[in-house]
């Protein structure tokens, strides 16, 4: 199967050395399409598959196409591969907030899947939500899922709308887990620690406290419950965090991605609509 990464970006490099490393694809294989010349040339030296700076070259020779650009390019790209496709190519999508429907229209093909990743697929521990159009046949499904769980792990969703969701959610949520931990490496420095132990405590309390909940068949709930006792430090920072409704502030900043989601999708399609 040979596979074309369109967008020698940080996730199309992600997925390169991703497939490259669990041995699912070879360098004979893979092929890039960056145009950027100085972008080309650096790829050229890591030899993880042949670099092409012309989309003739290579958009015909492949089976499975990968779209790794900036939404705001894409039109452009459209425009430059539109003849160069078939109809029995897969095209997987990770580009945020734009449509299966406007994928198929605008190069004229069927088969289309559109996957959100996140930033940890870059140290294999990523999060993918993926779904696919009706006329992607189940083989070629699971081929795209091996394919996407060499960065971490997946989810296949039924709906598109889906996708929205898991960039609020898993998209975004890196995020969010370094905005809490920023927090607290700076209250520990208030506190007297220095900027390594700071690091150090909030770090390696993060990674303890996710492994202890993926180890064990307790909620979130059950968890807190089970670390804070009754009059105790942490019940301390439990009340102040309900007093200041932190909870359904975090609840409510997801809801803002989503929204915001759903409206650069529409904001493309309109986009789409007027050219």
């Amino acid at each position: 199967m040979k596979i074309l990464i369109i967008g020698g970006g940080n996730m199309g490099m992600t997925y390169a050395k991703a497939f490259l490393r669990s041995q699912i694809t070879t360098t004979d294989d893979l092929m890039i399409l960056e145009k950027s010349p100085e972008k080309a040339d650096k790829l050229n030296e890591l030899n993880i598959g042949k670099v092409y700076g012309s989309s003739n070259l290579c958009v015909s020779l492949a089976d499975l196409i990968i779209l790794a650009v900036k939404p705001q390019d894409i039109q452009k790209l459209f425009d430059d591969i539109k003849d160069q496709v078939n109809d029995q190519q897969v095209f997987l999508s990770i580009m945020a907030g734009i449509k299966m429907k406007t994928i198929s229209q605008s190069l004229d093909i069927s088969k289309v899947i559109r996957a959100m990743p996140n930033l940890p697929a870059q140290v294999g521990m990523g999060m993918t939500a993926f779904t696919s159009s009706d006329w992607v046949t189940r083989l070629e499904l699971v081929m795209v899922q091996n394919l996407i769980n060499t960065t971490g792990k997946s989810i296949y969703v039924e709906h598109e709308n889906s996708i929205d969701a898991a960039t609020a959610i898993s998209g975004s949520g890196p995020a969010y887990v370094y905005y809490f931990m920023d927090a607290m490496i700076k209250a520990a420095k208030s506190m007297g620690f220095s900027s390594s132990e700071s690091e150090l405590l909030v770090s390696q309390t993060f990674k303890g406290a996710v492994d202890l909940y993926k180890n064990a068949n307790f909620s979130c709930e059950e968890w807190i419950q089970k670390v804070a006792s009754k009059g105790g430090t942490t019940e301390a920072a439990l009340n102040s965090y309900l007093k200041n409704k932190v909870h359904e502030d975090i609840i409510e900043g997801a809801n803002a991605a989503l929204n915001r989601a759903v409206e650069l999708g529409k904001k493309t399609v309109d986009e789409k609509t007027r050219s």
